[in-house]
């Protein structure tokens, strides 16, 4: 079975992973903002870690009600652009389309299943560095792990699918059999170096050379680990100091909020910090240290706004 895909939303996501499923020769098509015209004339331009490649024909468009109907729907916006979803994916249904949720945080899936109550629903997790640099130019600096999870698709074996079409484009690619943990896992280190990176105006590095600040991004990953626990998602303490020491191997990077805050872009603080602190909070775990990174971060986004 050959499978048709549209991708909502172009950017450090879309734009990588898309552009590796039509490079390795599957029906990709693209959606695309500011970059429409540039993409028509130009393609799409990947400088990669594991080599760069550019796409000269792109299955372009900038209206959604134009595009095809497709098979798996990679939702990779940011979740600041939620209440967009359901009039951009209702023109790619048909009856046994899957929308796979390519973006951070939690409680996605079930804002989403509240809209659109008859669609297939599933959850992807990128662990990857990648920033949109241009118009339709892509950076990818490192890793690239992708991890997909069932929401609510009857049928497995299309997720199966879409893993192994991503194993044959290089990458790792896994299916998740438990998509709250994967979400968890994610946020374990989300949630520190997203906020603190905006709050210090620093980048990753930086972080992990500063004891201070790397013993407060390890408390941090704990207190997520402690919520998913009372959740019921059994995340290992362990988990705390692989991720610190995977950040300090990292290459320096600037996350995806901290460039959102540079552009003076919307920042995504409702899916990765309101909501995990309040289902933590209705599990009986108060996640204290991170809903003072979210009350700053609130703040910044609030006085940002008036300026």
């Amino acid at each position: 079975m050959t499978l048709k895909y549209g991708v909502i939303g172009t950017g450090a996501l879309g734009g990588y992973y898309g552009g590796l499923l039509a490079r390795a020769g599957q029906e990709v098509h693209f959606l695309f903002r500011n970059d429409y015209k540039h993409i028509l004339k130009y393609g799409l331009q990947i400088d990669s870690v594991n080599g760069n490649f550019h796409l000269n024909e792109v299955k372009a468009y900038s209206d959604a009600q134009r595009m095809p109907v497709c098979d798996v729907i990679l939702v990779c916006l940011k979740t600041t652009g939620n209440h967009l979803l359901p009039e951009l994916i209702k023109p790619l249904l048909h009856p046994k389309s899957v929308v796979i949720l390519l973006q951070n945080g939690l409680g996605l899936e079930e804002d989403l299943s509240d809209q659109l109550p008859e669609v297939a629903i599933a959850g992807g997790l990128a662990f990857i560095c990648s920033n949109k640099v241009g118009l339709g130019h892509i950076k990818h600096l490192d890793f690239g792990k992708l991890i997909i999870g069932s929401y609510n698709v009857p049928d497995q074996e299309v997720l199966n699918l879409v893993v192994s079409d991503f194993q044959q484009t290089g990458i790792y690619a896994e299916y998740a059999p438990d998509l709250k943990f994967a979400r968890w896992q994610k946020l374990a280190w989300n949630i520190p170096f997203n906020g603190m990176t905006v709050v210090l105006n620093t980048t990753t590095e930086r972080l992990m050379v500063n004891e201070h600040t790397r013993q407060l991004a390890l408390e941090m990953i704990l207190e997520v680990i402690h919520g998913a626990n009372a959740y019921g998602v059994d995340l290992k303490e362990s988990l705390a100091q692989q991720m610190i020491d995977m950040t300090i191997q990292m290459k320096p990077y600037a996350p995806s909020m901290k460039l959102d805050y540079d552009h003076r872009r919307p920042m995504e603080i409702e899916y990765i910090y309101s909501r995990p602190i309040q289902i933590a909070k209705a599990a009986g775990f108060n996640m204290s240290k991170i809903s003072v990174l979210e009350k700053q971060l609130r703040y910044i986004e609030a006085y940002r706004l008036e300026q």
